[in-house]
Order: C-alpha cells, then structure tokens, then sequence
C-alpha cells in the first residue's frame, strides 16, 4: 500500500484523499504557510497533507478527525519526522470544532466535505476558528452540472458517499461567512491519478489480497472502476476552492 501510494501520489502517509505531493506544494503557496503560520488540517487522517505542509513550510498544525487510530498513526509520523513540537492531533467532528474563535490563520481540508452530511456546519465552524484575513482552501469531488436524472444516480452511486449536495460549493461559502477567491478545476488529475491506482492495485493483486482478503480487494476494485466509469463519462468532477474571510 505504501508502494502504491507513493508510485501514484507521491507521498506516504496512508493518503485517504486525491491530493498528490503537487497539489499539497500548491496548497502550501496558496495558504502562504510559513513558520507563524497556525494551521487547521481538518479530516487529516494519518496526516496528509497537514503534516507533510508543516514539514515544507515550517508551520504549526492542528490535525483534527474523528478516527482516533489514524490520529495515533499521524502522531507517530510526527514524532518521527521531527515535527511533535509543531503538531497537535485533535478528535473532533469538523461541524463543532472545539477551539476558540479566530484560533488559525489557515485551514486545509481535502476531500473531506464530500463525505460529510452537515457540509454547512463545517464550513461555519470553519469560518468560526479563522482569524481575520485567513484563507481555507480545500477540494471536493462533486456532481457534474446539468445530469439527467439517470446521470445523477449513476453519479451519487459511484462518488464519495455524501458526494449530492443542495446547491454548489460557492454559495455554501457565501452562506458560512467565507469570500470565494478562486476554483480550479482537477478532475483530469484526479482521472490520471485513480487509473494510475487501478493499474497499480491489479500488479499488486495478489499482495492487496492477502492485506484486505480477496472478497473485499474485489470490492476496491469494483468501486475504483465505477468511480472512473463516471468521472470518464463527465459525471462527477473534482475541484479546488481558496476563500478568504473578510468583505
């Protein structure tokens, strides 16, 4: 798994997300991290990319999840890598973070609001934690605009679990208090990367089967296919959202 992550991803720290070592350098320019910088990753699982952007930029972060194994893995990541000093790890739901008002002055989060129902609440806590003249950045896979109703379906079965939302990520920002600055399209990325995967997941098959037992490394398999299936055919699409807080 490592192997994989790191041939497709460049990285190696469990990634649960589509964010390549790109992406996260990208994100780091974006957010303007820097050694003052107090950053919240939310969603950061084992810590990607939160602790990989403290190492590069000499940040300090917060990695808030609810999966407290994960936080233990990305704790000894930390420690590892040098960085405990900088890094604290939070068990959290990301609707109610329990932090004061205007603790950060950036946050991160990746492809975490597609699979979470209360996408609103995260972006107000979000916005709630931030300091004045912070930015957030963070991508999403989405439905694609304008599917029929046979589209939709297909879309909703074969992206994340809470992948439907009720209007576009844009208005969502306005409504939570957040300044949209920019939105990049990513889903040809996201396409290459997941074909990547796929391939790399079938040269790896007999090992992954003995990891996750065949039943289930079958099951991976079907949902990597459909997810392409369906980006392929233009039905689901992955972007990158900067905002800002203040008018």
């Amino acid at each position: 798994m490592r192997d994989l992550e790191r041939s497709v991803y460049g990285c190696e720290y469990g990634n649960t997300s589509g964010t390549t070592r790109l992406e996260a350098e990208h994100i780091s320019r974006l957010l303007e991290l820097r050694p003052a910088t107090k950053l919240l990753d939310l969603g950061a699982g084992s810590g990607w990319p939160g602790l990989y952007l403290a190492q590069l930029t000499g940040c300090e972060v917060v990695l808030v999840d609810l999966p407290v194994a994960a936080l233990r893995i990305a704790r000894e990541r930390a420690a590892a890598d040098g960085l405990a000093q900088r890094c604290k790890a939070v068990v959290a739901d990301g609707a109610a973070l329990p932090f004061e008002d205007a603790s950060f002055d950036a946050l991160n989060h990746s492809d975490v609001l597609c699979c979470t129902p209360d996408k609103l609440g995260v972006l107000r806590a979000c916005r709630r934690v931030a300091r004045e003249g912070s930015r957030m950045a963070f991508t999403i896979i989405a439905l694609a605009p304008s599917l029929t109703d046979a589209e939709r379906r297909i879309a909703i079965a074969s992206g994340p679990k809470f992948v439907d939302t009720s209007d576009d990520y844009a208005v969502l920002l306005g409504q939570s208090g957040w300044c949209l600055d920019e939105r990049t399209a990513l889903t040809a990325t996201l396409l290459q990367s997941m074909r990547a995967e796929l391939d790399g997941m079938l040269a790896r098959a007999d090992a992954l089967a003995k990891v996750f037992g065949s039943e289930e490394f079958g099951e991976r398999m079907k949902r990597q296919q459909a997810a392409i299936t369906a980006i392929d055919a233009g039905l689901l699409r992955r972007e990158l959202f900067v905002a800002r807080t203040g008018r």
